[in-house]
């Protein structure tokens, strides 16, 4: 799900049959008029320097672009990044990050695949993910779970990737393995070490505050199937972290939720049995909210 940062009452649900869009805050949704059939798509971006522009990023990887916010879709030059990990679905694009002050410069987390950049607003594509496999030389960022070709499962398995104002030169990227940093583009990555603040370390999520250029939330826990996990808040633009919320999980969590136009309102999605909690006083206090019923996995929250 995804909530449009300049009007709240248009929502967006990635599908396995490309995107449908509501303009009645969810109330109703219709499949937006989109290229291709049967196109999963599994993430959002609106350009900072054109509401009407967005980007939605989608399995096998490729990208869509629409230019009359969200109404219609074309399909962007495929990008071309190389199989380098099999698993039990395509590659994904979950994440897409735009570089603050440049809108052409646009940064994906790929999952089971890496990372690519484009700068010319998705025209074509620069794989960034030579240095992830790299790293997965140091034994303790080793990982192999699926298939027995390659140790660098743990570093291509890419969730999400953002882009903080105050540091608008530093992608961050969470995979299996933690938060990885670039500082040249993608060229390199380093290791943010984020087990120095965190006993749980499998990245699903990460995301720079719309409203602080030095803040930054993490959805940290033990593993994509586990019940345990914490959300993390960096103020400091990711040098040093603290255990933001105050609930237990009894999932993996997959998604953080920050409100468009309020810092205080800030929400959680986990796995298994439709757990969601929110707080609306910036951490001080939470409620559970959890869907009812049959519902179960909870992959993305939207508040807005």
């Amino acid at each position: 799900m995804f909530v449009h940062p300049k009007d709240s009452s248009i929502i967006f649900a990635g599908t396995s049959d490309g995107v449908f869009r509501s303009k009645d805050h969810g109330a109703t949704f219709t499949r937006a008029a989109f290229p291709d059939g049967g196109m999963q798509i599994w993430s959002f971006l609106v350009s900072s320097d054109n509401p009407d522009r967005m980007y939605a990023g989608a399995s096998p990887i490729n990208v869509y672009r629409s230019d009359d916010r969200g109404e219609s879709w074309r399909k962007l030059p495929n990008p071309g990044i190389p199989e380098r990990c099999k698993g039990p679905f395509q590659p994904r694009v979950m994440r897409l990050a735009q570089r603050p002050g440049n809108p052409n410069e646009i940064y994906a987390a790929l999952e089971i695949a890496g990372a690519m950049r484009t700068t010319d607003g998705g025209e074509s594509w620069e794989d960034l993910t030579e240095d992830l496999v790299r790293l997965s030389d140091l034994p303790h960022l080793r990982s192999q779970i699926v298939q027995k070709e390659t140790n660098a499962e743990g570093m291509l398995d890419g969730h999400a990737i953002t882009i903080s104002e105050g540091d608008p030169d530093s992608p961050i990227i969470a995979c299996r393995m933690g938060l990885f940093r670039t500082r040249d583009g993608g060229k390199s990555w380093q290791d943010m070490e984020i087990k120095r603040f965190s006993p749980t370390t499998y990245g699903r999520d990460v995301k720079a505050s719309p409203h602080d250029p030095n803040t930054l939330y993490s959805a940290l826990s033990v593993a994509a199937a586990s019940h345990d996990g914490g959300v993390y808040r960096s103020t400091d633009k990711g040098e040093t972290w603290q255990r933001f919320d105050k609930v237990q999980v009894h999932g993996t969590i997959m998604s953080i939720g920050l409100h468009t136009s309020d810092p205080n309102q800030v929400y959680i999605g986990a796995r298994y049995k439709g757990e969601i909690f929110g707080t609306t006083d910036g951490g001080e206090t939470w409620a559970e909210m959890s869907l009812p019923g049959e519902v179960k996995d909870i992959y993305s929250v939207a508040a807005g």
